[in-house]
């Protein structure tokens, strides 16, 4: 047996290296497949690691609870400000006519959230005992399925505990099950109550895509025949139109070229022009009627072609910066960033990992390509220089103490709130200070993905210990209980809202309540009965906002009410 005293020294020494990385290889691997299985369709995803690590924490296979510590933080920064840069590019924009009214009632729900828990509060537990509002706010992460804000709270406990508080983690392990399942009820609930008919839903949105008009690229061939523009250059009918548009073809007296600012318009000139859809009717009524011809189909010397940004020079550059008609000859017709067509307007800034349409003579187009970089294998290797800048200066600025009077303790945005909103901002605004925010969506969701799953693990082994104490003989069936009441209560409320007083589509109020829990199976329900974007858009929409939300209030409310 001697022989093996080796194996139990590697399972029984808790504070050696091989050891505690041995225990997070056991606890992840399992958490992650046990995830995958599927119960009525619906599955717990990468959080059953929690789950797994409490269970190897009660069985005693444990590490140092600093080390414990330090890796459950690292995890927790690296997972929400990968979030954060996610987020980051779409989140003011979201606020548009339609994003105020969806983020407004996000919003609401996670107000409701926070009232319905502490309405259980007071109604079910004694509040006179220090511990159970900790507690309930464990269990209200765990019914809202938001893996960051538990992190947010937890972090911000050590301020109001500095000897250690409660393990929170165990009341949202209670919740959380019953609140991915009370999710989807909810939805399916407010189906029946608002008596909808997902296929008169889904007619009503093919209905508005073909009447809705927005600011995807719209191709059309013209004709001069306006007089007025006889002699005028290009920048002067541009100007004096004020719309957005480009000429990337013209034929003047049978000779094609790409014309660029000082290109003279003439009577009977024919081109091809590139503008938003919803400005299509006001150029063809100021130039010329459209023409029954494609330039694109005649045999001409000349070359259309995607280009990839990654030359991180561009970051941040306008097209109107890169002169590309006046001095390289060409035209950018169209920008597409994140799978998105944008129309090529001036103003827009270029980012790295956009692709531009560029038209023009051949070699002309290959001098821009090698200008923009157009170099995928630059783009497969991540700038993990921006991440740690980023992380850097998140973390100080998370450490800021803001004295609020009434509170017992200075508020900080702490390891959590500070990395996700610098990340937002180096998400939408880094450019300007030319760091390079771009990474593959498969290096964003590892990076994300290791940091959850190392965070899962490390709440889950130092809550074992006593968790099933917690549950069987203290107030776990509540926790269970109240946790639902938190998940369906402000869905019941805000849903039947959205759609009675705001006439929002049922897709898109599901993926709206989707975003608001930050679920991704609710998602994945809401886009298995729709064969539109609808409830993606609806999520997208309102995800950035609700994910913030979900770890600023977490903050406040431990530092506010705990303390």
């Amino acid at each position: 047996m001697e022989s093996f005293q080796w194996l139990k020294d590697l399972f029984t020494t808790t504070d050696s290296v091989a050891h505690i990385t041995l225990l997070y290889a056991i606890v992840i691997a399992i958490g992650v497949y046990l995830g995958k299985i599927k119960i009525f369709g619906i599955s717990l995803g990468v959080t059953f690691v929690l789950f797994a690590g409490i269970v190897a924490g009660h069985i005693g296979f444990t590490a140092p609870t600093d080390i414990l510590t330090f890796i459950q933080d690292f995890g927790l920064i690296l997972f929400v400000f990968m979030i954060g840069l996610q987020v980051g590019p779409g989140f003011f924009e979201s606020f548009g006519t339609q994003g105020i009214k969806l983020n407004g009632l996000a919003a609401s729900a996670i107000l409701l959230n926070i009232l319905v828990m502490f309405a259980c509060y007071y109604i079910f537990f004694d509040s006179s005992n220090p511990t159970n509002l900790p507690m309930m706010v464990g269990t209200l992460y765990g019914a809202v399925t938001n893996t960051p804000g538990l992190g947010a709270a937890n972090e911000a406990l050590n301020t109001v505990f500095p000897n250690g508080g409660p393990q929170i983690a165990s009341a949202y392990a209670c919740a959380y099950p019953l609140g991915v399942l009370g999710i989807i009820g909810a939805i399916v609930l407010i189906r029946y109550a608002c008596k909808i008919k997902l296929e008169k839903e889904e007619y009503r949105l093919k209905a508005l895509e073909e009447t809705n008009t927005n600011k995807k690229p719209f191709k059309m061939h013209l004709e001069v025949t306006n007089k007025y523009l006889e002699g005028k250059t290009l920048l002067q009918v541009h100007d004096f139109l004020n719309r957005d548009f480009v000429v990337s073809r013209l034929v003047h007296q049978g000779e094609l070229c790409i014309p660029n600012r000082d290109t003279i318009f003439h009577e009977g000139d024919q081109m091809l022009i590139v503008c938003a859809e919803a400005d299509q009717e006001a150029i063809t009524a100021f130039i010329g009627p459209k023409l029954d011809i494609d330039f694109e189909q005649q045999d001409q010397p000349l070359a259309c072609k995607r280009i990839l940004v990654t030359n991180p020079k561009i970051n941040g550059k306008t097209l109107a910066s890169m002169h590309f008609s006046s001095v390289h000859g060409v035209n950018v017709t169209r920008v597409t960033r994140h799978g998105m067509d944008l129309f090529a307007s001036a103003d827009l800034p270029l980012q790295v990992g956009d692709k531009i349409m560029v038209v023009g003579p051949e070699d002309a187009v290959d001098r821009v390509a090698n200008q923009m970089g157009n170099s995928l294998r630059r783009l497969e290797a991540p700038n993990i220089a921006t991440i740690f800048v980023g992380i850097f200066i998140g973390l100080i600025f998370g450490m800021f103490p803001l004295a609020i009077p009434g509170m017992p303790v200075p508020v900080k945005l702490g390891l959590a709130g500070g990395p996700l909103i610098i990340a937002i901002l180096i998400g939408r605004y880094g450019y300007k200070i030319h760091l390079v925010t771009y990474t593959t969506t498969s290096a964003n969701m590892m990076l994300r993905e290791i940091g959850l799953v190392l965070f899962l693990a490390s709440v889950g082994i130092k809550a074992g210990a006593g968790f099933f104490e917690t549950v069987i003989e203290g107030d776990g069936l509540l926790y269970v209980l109240t946790g639902f009441l938190i998940t369906i209560i402000p869905i019941l409320i805000i849903g039947p809202i959205a759609r009675l007083r705001y006439k929002f589509n049922y897709f898109t109020i599901a993926g709206m309540i989707a975003g608001t829990y930050t679920d991704p199976p609710a998602l994945a329900y809401a886009n298995s009965i729709c064969s539109k974007e609808a409830p993606a858009l609806g999520y997208s929409t309102v995800y950035p906002l609700s994910m913030f939300l979900r770890i600023f209030t977490a903050q406040i409310i431990v530092l506010f009410f705990c303390g």
